[in-house]
């Protein structure tokens, strides 16, 4: 279990010189409050900036500097995981980055981004999406559970069972298909070349054994063609040496490919989060006549302007989207095809190989049929000398045939390993035990805040929601109110399941402005009613502009405001 005990920062956005420190061990709730700008969602983007680098808002990282101050920006995140206390150090002007355990620097000898992967897969044991996941709920770049691709639902899961080893190990053991698949190919071929030998030994014996005067004449013709054939495969090799180099040049853009790749999956991630934002805004301006911040209503003829923009801009988002959902295939297809063609290069290259160790066999077969032309002139060749030969090849055929059997052992063994490894091996077997659990958790949840629905996940993610445990609907089907109590309960399934496996689970829950949005008195009662029961052990800090309604209900008040440009805080 992940304990956090304490945030501080300075120079942060709007935080001055003067450190702000949050401890968040503290009380089991706590509100915090303040104006708009006032500085209370910093906290999250400090202790996302801290440990993942970066924020939990989409902002860039030139613009976490205070515009102010511009440098010496510094977060801090102390926590504690099993018997052991971390602190973690990142600063922008300098860029700093430390690790400390017990008070001692981790080494820095390794790369920052490896510095970074050690800090997530070997100390938190999770990664961004499912520290947000699991940690954080807020209406600002935060994409809900259910808003999330089926790839990433399952990602998320495979993090909170930690389960994504699997992932790992599949990956790993299909590249070892792979190879072993070149390794067995190989000794195929080295079986086959001794099988060969072989035969070609025998007529050897029989030759000396029915040798005759003419004898010596053939074994010439049978030399000559052995330099024929060596001249022949080296021609061949060139011509196979052109070939792979053509081949390279076809794929010689193989990295540009994909970067643009990954750049436009990159684009498509932030254009589906920008056109969900309109969408929400589209849907407020729809169905809204009042402001719920100001009470003031909303003009006609600007409501009727900004509904006109934002589906005017979710259209355009659409079609940009649309765009690059093809141009994202027209890089795939490139890439199939540069993959096509290493692949074409590799089994070239192999015939190369192929090629030069057939030419090493027939010079070496050339200078036994020089010696062999010599003996038989002077008459004396032995047929002993060539059965011990062939005898010693039997032998290393009986070794090759071993060997080939071994590394065909090997690739069966590859081969259910991977088979396990993959999504419908182990990770399916364990998810479908949980999956009961899971939609258990989430109807007990959603049965907490007087949302009576029969939610079912299945084991591919895709939710089936039944409203009087007659009607089907998915979650798009749902008011903003019904969503957010669905995305609560199974923010707090997560984390039940977490400490269940005690694999991301922590004493954090931070929710960002629920209160301001989405949840009516009625479910801010049954919520609060929740916190003080069923999360009581755990540290929960809420963040709201309902500091007048709330502030009664919380045993600890955070303030945040601007006081000469700084935010500053107030307990």
């Amino acid at each position: 279990m992940i304990v956090f005990k304490k945030v501080r920062y300075k120079n942060f956005l709007s935080t001055g010189q003067q450190f702000i420190e949050i401890q968040l061990d503290r009380a089991p709730t706590t509100l915090v409050v303040g104006e708009n700008g006032a500085g209370k969602s910093t906290m999250l983007d400090a202790l996302c900036f801290g440990l993942f680098q970066r924020p939990f808002r989409n902002i860039k990282k030139d613009q976490l500097i205070n515009t102010i101050n511009e440098k010496e920006c510094v977060v801090e995140v102390e926590f504690i995981v099993g018997q052991k206390e971390y602190k973690v150090i990142r600063g922008i002007k300098p860029n700093t980055f430390e690790i400390w355990c017990d008070g001692d620097m981790l080494n820095q000898d390794a790369a920052q981004r490896d510095y970074q992967k050690h800090l997530e897969q070997q100390i938190l044991k999770l990664n961004f999406r499912s520290f947000t996941q699991v940690v954080i709920l807020g209406n600002a770049s935060f994409v809900p559970f259910m808003q999330l691709r089926a790839r990433h639902r399952r990602q998320v899961v495979e993090e909170i069972l930690d389960i994504e080893i699997f992932s790992k190990m599949n990956i790993m053991f299909r590249e070892k298909q792979k190879n072993q698949d070149e390794v067995i190919k190989q000794a195929d071929f080295d079986y086959q070349l001794i099988d060969d030998r072989i035969d070609t030994q025998k007529k050897h014996i029989d030759d000396i054994n029915n040798r005759s005067k003419d004898l010596a004449d053939s074994k010439k013709a049978e030399l000559n063609k052995s330099i024929t054939d060596i001249a022949n495969y080296q021609e061949d090799v060139k011509k196979v040496r052109i070939d792979i180099a053509e081949l390279q040049k076809q794929i010689l853009d193989e990295t540009k490919v994909n970067a643009k790749h990954k750049k436009l999956h990159n684009m498509e991630a932030k254009l589906e989060n920008t056109c969900s934002k309109h969408k929400k805004d589209l849907s407020f301006f729809q169905s809204h006549n009042d402001c719920p911040t100001c009470q003031q209503s909303i003009n006609e003829a600007f409501k009727s302007t900004m509904i006109g923009k934002k589906a005017e801009k979710i259209q355009e988002l659409e079609i940009a989207l649309g765009q690059i959902d093809k141009e994202i295939k027209t890089s795939e297809m490139k890439l199939d095809t540069i993959n096509k063609t290493m692949v074409t290069i590799r089994e070239k290259e192999l015939l190369i190989n192929r090629y030069e160790t057939s030419i090493d066999e027939i010079k070496k077969q050339t200078t036994r049929l020089g010696q062999e032309i010599a003996e038989l002139i002077d008459e004396k060749q032995s047929s002993a000398v060539a059965t011990g030969e062939l005898n010693q090849l039997r032998e290393q055929l009986v070794d090759a045939e071993k060997n080939k059997l071994k590394h065909k052992d090997e690739k069966v063994y590859i081969d259910t390993a991977r088979h396990l490894m993959q999504d419908t091996g182990i990770k399916t077997k364990i998810i479908n035990q949980y999956l009961p659990i899971m939609n258990q958790y989430i109807n007990k949840h959603l049965a907490d805040m007087d949302f009576f629905v029969n939610f079912t996940l299945d084991e591919e993610f895709n939710e089936t929601i039944k409203s009087r445990y007659r009607d089907e609907f998915n979650y798009h089907s749902f008011s903003e109110g019904e969503k957010l109590r669905i995305d609560l309960a199974i923010l707090f399934t997560w984390r039940e399941i977490a400490k269940l496996k005690n694999s991301t689970n922590t004493n954090l829950l931070i929710l960002d402005e629920i209160f301001d949005s989405s949840l009516d008195s009625s479910g801010t009662d049954e919520f609060m009613r929740i916190l003080h029961t069923t999360m009581a052990k755990e540290n929960v800090f809420v963040i709201s502009h309902k500091g007048d309604t709330l502030i009664d209900k919380f045993p600890r008040v955070m303030k945040f405001e601007k006081y000469k440009n700084f935010t500053r805080m107030a307990e």
